[in-house]
Order: structure tokens, then C-alpha cells, then sequence
């Protein structure tokens, strides 16, 4: 029963997330008082991702370095690239072209964790290479900045690692811990976590589509369609690249999923602080879109696991 209930929700996953986000839009002030709740419930998401892992699987990934370099470079490589190829193309202004290029060289979000769980991917690697890119991020994201857009900007270093550290380590770490040790006597129960993976994510979409409901008339289609480009790019490469080069499709679903979602929240806080408040559009339209997306492709690779 619970088993049927979690498959269901994962193949109608795009349909709930529309739904809510149209809500969210129609009325935002029902979902923004709940957005205190949005690292709460990534911390519950989480859990129950570590809930469905060992030890093993992360020794697994440690035995595998080529693949978690591979990650980190297209991550670093494709995304800022196809962020300023794409802002340009669409001839945006300079501040729009600098929240573009924030957004791409920023590291992989923890989105990215929950949309690689429910398409089957391989979770053990993806939260690797969150946790990787984002250290990483404290040196090559202002370095891409400068690159890029000619200006560079300081990295909240210590706010980060402790993010990544609440919200994604220790959530995880105590999932493993548990199913490590009680895994079998919790039986059917654990049929129940990605029912309420799906859940949470459909409400953290919601609540930030209502954050942004405000700024949705003003972002203007040139913005929306450079930023679903640039998403799609980002999944593409992250996907072909490492099939060219003989790897497995779940690997390859993986990176495509961490490639192509970003911390795009990183990206708006940056924009705010080192641009201009038009610069933090495309992180905010970033926000919204690469949830529907990833939900869209979870909800399709969820249907047809890999061999």
C-alpha cells in the first residue's frame, strides 16, 4: 500500500508541483508565512534519502574519484559558459548577464539531492558532489565571476559550509545511521519516506514561488526563456558528456541532475549584495523553474529505472 501510494505520487510528482506553484502564485501570501519551514523540511527530505543508503554506498563513491572530478569540472565548466553564451544571445542587460553568469558558476544545490532520489539516481554520489562543489565554490565561484562578467565577488564561506553541513550532512548521516542499524526492523514504514520526499518538495516549490509571485510581472519573457535554456543546457551536457565517454546511465542521470540544478539561492544573495536587485532575477526565476524541471525528469526516469 505504501509502496503504491509513493510510486503514484512520484509519476504525478510534475502535476502536483504545477499545481502548487499556480496556487502559490494565485495566493502567495497562504504559502509565505511558511517559509521558515523550508530548511526544516530539506532536513526531513534528507533523511529520508539517508534513509535509503549505507555506509557502503559512500565508500563506493569514494572508490570512484574520476567520476566525482568529472562532476565537478562539467559543473564548473558547462553552467557558467552556457549561462553567458545564452545571456548574451538573448542580448539581456549587463546586470542580467551578471545574475545569469552568478547563477551558473555557483555549486550544486541540495535540490539536486532530492530530484537525484526520486529519479533513481544515484544519491551517495550526488550529495558527494554537492558537498564537493560547493567548497570548491568558495575560490572558482568569484573566479568565474571575474571571468566572465569582469567583476569579482566575495564568497560567504563559513554561512555555506555550515549549510551544507545542517542541511544536507547531518540529515543524511543520521538517515544512514539509522537504516545501518534498524533498517530491517523498520519494514514497511520506510516504503513511506519517498511519499513524503515528494511531499515536502512539492511545498518548498510552492513556498518559493510565492516568495517571488511579486516579481513574476516584471522578469519579462526574454529573462524566463534564457533561464529554461540555460537549465536544459546544463542538464544535456551533464547528461552526454559522461555517456560519450562510456559511463552508465544511472551515473549519467546523476550528473545530468547535479550539473544542471544549481544553489541558485547563492546566486540571488550574491546579485543582491555585489549587483543590483535586477540582477537577482534570474536566481529567482532559476528557483522556480529548475524545481519544475527536475520534477518533470524525476517523474520520467522514476518510470523507467535504470539496468
Amino acid at each position: 500500500m505504501l509502496s503504491t501510494l509513493s510510486t503514484l505520487l512520484i509519476r504525478r510528482f510534475p502535476y502536483i508541483a504545477i499545481a502548487f506553484a499556480a496556487l502559490a502564485v494565485a495566493v502567495p501570501d497562504f504559502f509565505i508565512p511558511a517559509r521558515v519551514a523550508i530548511v526544516p523540511l530539506l532536513g526531513l527530505v534528507m533523511f529520508a534519502m539517508g534513509m535509503t543508503l549505507r555506509l557502503a554506498d559512500f565508500r563506493a563513491v569514494a572508490r570512484r574519484p574520476r567520476v566525482v572530478g568529472l562532476g565537478v569540472l562539467l559543473q564548473f565548466t558547462v553552467m557558467p559558459f552556457a549561462a553567458w553564451l545564452v545571456a548574451v544571445a538573448f542580448g539581456l542587460p549587463p546586470q542580467l548577464v551578471a545574475g545569469m553568469v552568478l547563477v551558473g558558476a555557483s555549486p550544486g544545490g541540495t535540490a539536486s539531492n532530492v530530484i537525484c532520489y526520486l529519479a533513481r539516481g544515484d544519491v551517495a554520489l550526488s550529495i558527494t558532489l554537492t558537498a564537493v562543489s560547493t567548497v570548491m565554490a568558495i575560490a572558482v565561484t568569484p573566479f568565474l565571476t571575474w571571468l566572465y562578467v569582469g567583476q569579482t565577488v566575495p564568497v560567504p564561506v563559513t554561512g555555506m559550509l555550515w549549510d551544507i553541513a545542517r542541511i544536507v550532512l547531518l540529515p543524511v548521516f543520521a538517515g544512514v545511521a539509522l537504516n545501518t542499524w534498524l533498517g530491517e526492523r523498520l519494514g514497511p514504514a520506510r516504503e513511506l519516506f519517498p511519499a513524503v520526499s515528494v511531499l515536502a518538495i512539492v511545498l518548498i516549490i510552492a513556498i518559493i514561488v510565492a516568495l517571488n509571485a511579486h516579481q513574476l510581472g516584471s522578469i519579462g519573457l526574454a529573462v524566463v526563456g534564457a533561464v529554461m535554456v540555460h537549465n536544459l543546457l546544463g542538464l544535456a551536457g551533464g547528461y552526454w558528456v559522461p555517456r560519450l565517454l562510456g559511463y552508465d546511465a544511472r551515473t549519467c542521470r546523476t550528473l545530468a541532475i547535479e550539473v544542471g540544478m544549481q544553489n541558485s539561492g547563492l546566486g540571488v544573495a550574491l546579485a543582491i549584495k555585489h549587483f543590483s536587485p535586477l540582477a537577482a532575477l534570474p536566481g529567482a526565476v532559476f528557483s522556480i523553474w529548475h524545481n519544475l524541471s527536475g520534477a518533470s525528469l524525476a517523474a520520467q526516469w522514476a518510470r523507467r529505472p535504470p539496468p
